[in-house]
């Protein structure tokens, strides 16, 4: 019997030990996802982000462009979606196939936005879509964080799988980054507010930059970070 006791005791002693490593490496494995949401490649990623939009805002000044108005409207819808694909590379990276298609489908959330010009104007006339008597209804910054919560309720209450928790927080990089492009020409459309002033061109580039970051901190403390961590099975980010 004394030698059952000491070999039950040992037992006991090793799953404690055994438990105490896990837990350690569970929280060890937070700390690096978060710490990489500002890894060397992550910030570079970033800064080639912001330089992607200082060069192609210039290109889309020059004159051959400006006076093509199909042209430019195509072109300029074309850098939302190129903004939202990569600002949401940068929070998941591309380490397999599906990485890809999320990135894909956050550049397209990006740019079909702008198919409400078209809606409001009630016609496929690219001069009426332009030149509308008020914004349009996905325009709306204060719909970003409103249709987040409601998406992320709805996912909950259809019980759907985790592999779709990243989901709103896809749409809400998407769409925050498309209105901060806008918000240097138009300001912000904080309904029922009003509209704040023209953002500054270099705070754009700053908060276009910076953004994946703070979508990442964000998911983080929400313990989305955590989900995604295992769907892909590594620690996150670029």
């Amino acid at each position: 019997r004394p030698v059952m006791r000491g070999f039950h005791s040992k037992l006991d002693a090793s799953s404690l030990g055994m438990a105490v490593p896990l837990n350690l490496a569970v929280e060890t494995e937070k700390a690096q996802a978060l710490l990489q949401t500002f890894s060397t490649a992550s910030l570079l990623a970033s800064a080639g982000l912001g330089g992607f939009c200082f060069l192609v805002d210039h290109i889309l000044t020059s004159p051959f462009i400006q006076h093509h108005v199909w042209l430019r409207a195509v072109l300029d819808n074309s850098v939302h979606g190129v903004i939202g694909l990569w600002s949401w590379a940068i929070v998941i990276g591309l380490r397999k196939k599906s990485d890809f298609y999320e990135v894909v489908l956050a550049g397209f959330l990006a740019s079909i936005i702008d198919l409400d010009h078209f809606y409001m104007a009630g016609s496929l006339s690219l001069k009426a879509a332009l030149n509308l008597p008020q914004r349009p209804p996905l325009h709306c910054s204060t719909l970003i964080p409103a249709f987040c919560f409601s998406l992320r309720l709805l996912m909950w209450a259809c019980r759907l799988k985790d592999s779709w928790c990243s989901l709103p927080w896809m749409v809400f990089i998407s769409l925050a980054s498309h209105h901060i492009r806008d918000g240097v020409r138009h300001g912000l459309w904080l309904c029922p507010f009003g509209n704040t002033a023209a953002i500054s061109y270099w705070l754009y580039v700053t908060i276009t930059a910076t953004l994946p970051h703070l979508c990442s901190v964000l998911m983080y403390l929400t313990g989305t970070r955590d989900m995604i961590s295992t769907k892909h099975g590594v620690a996150i980010d670029v």
